[in-house]
């Protein structure tokens, strides 16, 4: 893994072999934040990370100078290594929380402009995450739900759904919480 872009762009990131996670490529993370580079000034938004594992993504937001970076995991060492990691690289815009992310989610009050879940791809239940956000209002105007998700999840017949990327097992679905002007231009 290494940070993409920002002021800690190239650096490798090493995570603990025991943690039970699945980062996302670098691939991926480089082709999702290609989109997001084209409708968000990171050094403006608020994000939640949910199911934040080794902090793969949450690490690259809060490197690209995010406002805030608020990272949920339910396992105590994926936490841990992402308040070691951002400690080392003076992120002071990143917090890591031990949380289950569905109860985290029926407890938020805050919205956000992004809220980024990569749940384990064979969890039960993926679907609840998409009607916590919309139905609780937990996106600011304009505000983006990316789900990472195997291929056996369509999220296409949502009312908020936007887009959907492959990239080879890794998919990505984009839900925005629109204003009166509609879906973003392609």
């Amino acid at each position: 893994m290494r940070i993409i872009s920002g002021k800690n762009k190239g650096k490798k990131i090493v995570a603990p072999n025991n943690l039970p996670v699945r980062p996302t490529t670098d691939l991926g993370k480089e082709s999702l934040f290609n989109i997001l580079n084209n409708y968000f000034f990171f050094d403006g938004i608020t994000v939640l990370d949910l199911f934040a594992g080794t902090g793969n993504i949450s690490l690259e937001f809060a490197s690209r100078e995010a406002v805030s970076v608020t990272a949920i995991d339910n396992f105590q060492p994926c936490v841990d290594f992402i308040k070691k990691m951002a400690s080392q690289l003076n992120y002071t815009n990143l917090t890591a929380i031990k949380a289950d992310a569905f109860q985290y989610l029926e407890r938020l009050r805050q919205p956000v402009d992004i809220i980024f879940a990569d749940p384990p791809y064979d969890m039960e239940g993926i679907e609840r995450i998409p009607e916590l956000v919309f139905s609780r209002q937990l996106l600011k105007p304009d505000g983006w739900l990316i789900l990472e998700h195997s291929r056996a999840h369509d999220f296409s017949a949502h009312p908020n759904f936007y887009q959907h990327r492959n990239y080879g097992k890794l998919n990505f679905t984009f839900l925005v919480n629109m204003t009166e002007e509609g879906k973003p231009e392609d």
